[in-house]
């Protein structure tokens, strides 16, 4: 009974600690919890707004992934966040940017690798691909059952159940120059993804340390030459998109910036240009919400800058 009772008040405690709102330095936080969709499991969705946000002004709209590291450290696992609200609120007042709002998007941290991970450059797999990669992931701790990505799924979640519901709460531009995406790692993965997915829909990605291995090796993985084939054959037009990928070079970073220079090369072929492209590389920094708030900055005003 005793452990019964013990167990039930960590349960407790851990949805008080899930269920509490972030603390911002400016604008405000709205919650959606459990948002539900025919596509993902429920997650809540925390926007944030900036000081002063008004129904008669129209907002552009970032969706950033991994929505719970975004503004408070109290609030994460780590006591780490990216603080989005400070460095967003600092680059309107100083009219770097357009009026934007943020779509923070929490992951299923049970099925985060699944929902993040692209899949149709899984899919060009073998089966023995697949199974080494499935094996390379079990191995991390990232799956405990026979992993299949679910990541189509999850950008029909955006698109067609997120987005519209965004659009109609909140006064924003619904078309694409001004609707962005955004992550780190996985995060960053997928938003590259997205954009490949729906230009339509997506007029900018920032992907930050992108997560090119989808494993935690390089040895013997199949999947950055699978990824990046795909990168090759599905980048959006150069002429109506903007592009942004970086990372550093140390931690989980170590294994980016070779696969990286690979993605340049595509972007160069592909038209990209410094008009609509920019790769960053960090020497020193590691994988961790600390250095990609660091840089944050640079993301936001290439991809928000006032038209």
């Amino acid at each position: 009974m005793q452990k019964i009772l013990s167990v039930l008040f960590l349960s407790f405690l851990f949805l008080k600690y899930d269920a509490q709102i972030p603390k911002v330095v400016s604008g405000r936080i709205e919650r959606t919890a459990d948002f539900k969709s025919q596509y993902v499991t429920p997650r809540n969705i925390d926007v944030w707004l900036p000081e002063n946000y008004s129904d008669s002004r129209k907002y552009a709209v970032l969706y950033m992934h991994d929505g719970k590291m975004l503004y408070d450290p109290e609030t994460t696992w780590n006591k780490q966040s990216w603080n989005v609200d400070d460095v967003i609120s600092q680059l309107i007042r100083n009219g770097k940017i357009q009026n934007t709002i943020v779509v923070g998007i929490w992951n299923d941290s049970k099925l985060r690798h699944f929902d993040y991970f692209p899949q149709k450059p899984f899919e060009t797999l073998t089966a023995a691909e697949k199974d080494t990669v499935r094996s390379q992931l079990k191995k991390a701790g990232r799956s405990d059952q026979v992993f299949s990505p679910n990541s189509d799924n999850y950008l029909k979640f955006l698109v067609k159940e997120l987005k519209p519901f965004i659009d109609r709460k909140y006064s924003t531009y619904k078309n694409r120059e001004h609707t962005l995406i955004a992550g780190s790692s996985m995060g960053g993965l997928i938003s590259m993804y997205a954009i490949c997915e729906y230009p339509e829909v997506f007029g900018g990605a920032a992907c930050l340390s992108t997560h090119w291995p989808g494993t935690f090796t390089l040895d013997n993985n199949p999947f950055p030459e699978s990824v990046l084939k795909y990168l090759s054959e599905n980048l959006p037009n150069p002429k109506n998109h903007t592009i942004y990928f970086d990372c550093g070079d140390q931690t989980l970073d170590a294994l980016y910036p070779d696969i990286q220079k690979k993605a340049d090369q595509i972007m160069v072929k592909a038209g990209f240009t410094d008009a609509n492209w920019k790769t960053l590389y960090f020497p020193g920094e590691n994988h961790s919400e600390e250095a990609w708030n660091k840089r944050l900055a640079i993301p936001l005003e290439f991809l928000l800058k006032k038209k």
